[in-house]
């Protein structure tokens, strides 16, 4: 992006809609102070499998829960899933009455929030322009982690509450010197048109709410089957250390193939029954968890963002051969997880750099990294 001359005149702001955020709001608060607590942390205190930023934002309505969560959630509350779940179609329903108590009471800078939306729609741009610019490229390249990555996209914190590093870092990936030539740059572009398009598309309210109404539906449709949208229960071990046996090969693609070592080690991660050990083999998620690290993978537990997680893959046997127990070549994909502004939970990794839905994976293939030993 061209550095802008800062022309002289009124700024016209683009229109911003305070509850773009909000992709599903929910009763979890009301149920909540209902219970007796008051505030949101001593709740999340005694629901350690869900962290309190997930389930903040699941409050909030910034992200969809996951049926199991739901479940979670309302067991501690001791009411039915489907009590958290709101009727979106009801004629007193309202976005607006609805958010109200999660509003900050403080007057909100309609000029800077717009600024906001529009480098959020700038960025977008620029990577829709160049499909080399994925998450794993930007965070390698640029310094930009996948969480702050996402915040700025979704315009979810005004340009002057990032550090210094950060709107470096912005500055460098849209290519522009400095704070002024980026409001010049966002400016020239607004009044343009060129980012309407795409602030339209990140603020429609009526697409919201279909999108609402769809994850509603099949949250509705995930909490009514056979086992009401979450893992069987699983049988946590005996106290005191256990040996989980070592898997591990490095196959292409940086995935790792499930073949015995070996190795065994002791852990003291506490994960379920099902739990198994995997090296990494390579470090596809760069220097912070090297080759020869073992990671505890945890089949019982659903990946979150923020986490690490296996994905697994069924390949076929090479050159058609069977395996012994006529099951598919099991390999698996380490990778970094974060949440885009729908709720929708994405794998990454930077060596190569791949990123997917984790979300359209059957739960069967994903597990939670709960641990890494570091060997």
């Amino acid at each position: 992006m061209a550095d802008a001359a800062i022309t002289s005149g009124a700024r016209r702001a683009s229109p911003v809609d305070p509850f773009r955020a909000i992709v599903f709001p929910n009763r979890v608060r009301e149920w909540r102070q209902r219970a007796g607590f008051a505030r949101l942390l001593p709740f999340a205190a005694r629901i350690a499998d869900i962290p309190y930023i997930r389930l903040s934002k699941i409050e909030r309505g910034e992200v969809v829960p996951r049926a199991h969560e739901l479940r979670r959630i309302a067991a501690m509350l001791g009411i039915r899933p489907e009590d958290l779940l709101l009727d979106l179609e009801a004629p007193h329903f309202s976005i607006e009455r609805w958010a109200t108590p999660f509003n900050d009471r403080r007057a909100p800078d309609h000029s800077e929030e717009a600024f906001a939306l529009e480098l959020a729609a700038a960025i977008r741009l620029r990577r829709q322009g160049d499909r080399s610019l994925t998450i794993a490229a930007i965070e390698r390249s640029f310094g930009i982690a996948p969480v702050t990555l996402s915040r700025i996209e979704n315009a979810q914190r005004l340009f002057a509450r990032w550090n210094a590093t950060t709107q470096a870092a912005i500055f460098a990936l849209l290519e522009v010197r400095d704070e002024p030539a980026l409001r010049a740059a966002l400016a020239t572009m607004a009044h343009e048109g060129v980012l309407a398009p795409m602030i339209a598309a990140m603020q429609n309210p009526d697409a919201r709410r279909e999108r609402m109404r769809q994850r509603l539906v099949a949250l509705r449709a995930e909490l009514a089957g056979p086992n009401g949208g979450v893992p069987e229960p699983d049988a946590r071990p005996e106290p005191g250390l256990r040996r989980l046996a070592v898997f591990g090969a490095a196959v292409g693609e940086g995935r790792v193939a499930r073949t015995p070592t070996a190795i065994t080690i002791a852990d003291s991660s506490g994960a379920g029954a099902r739990a198994f050990a995997l090296r990494v083999c390579r470090a596809t998620l760069g220097g912070g968890l090297p080759g020869n690290a073992i990671v505890i993978v945890d089949p019982d537990r659903y990946p979150v963002a923020g986490g690490l997680a296996v994905v697994r893959e069924h390949d076929a046997a090479p050159d058609g051969a069977a395996m012994p127990d006529g099951k598919a070549i099991e390999n698996y994909r380490i990778v970094a997880v974060t949440v885009d502004r729908d709720g929708r939970l994405f794998g990454y990794s930077t060596t190569p750099a791949v990123e997917f839905p984790l979300d359209a994976r059957p739960s069967e293939d994903l597990g939670a990294i709960v641990a890494a030993y570091f060997v």
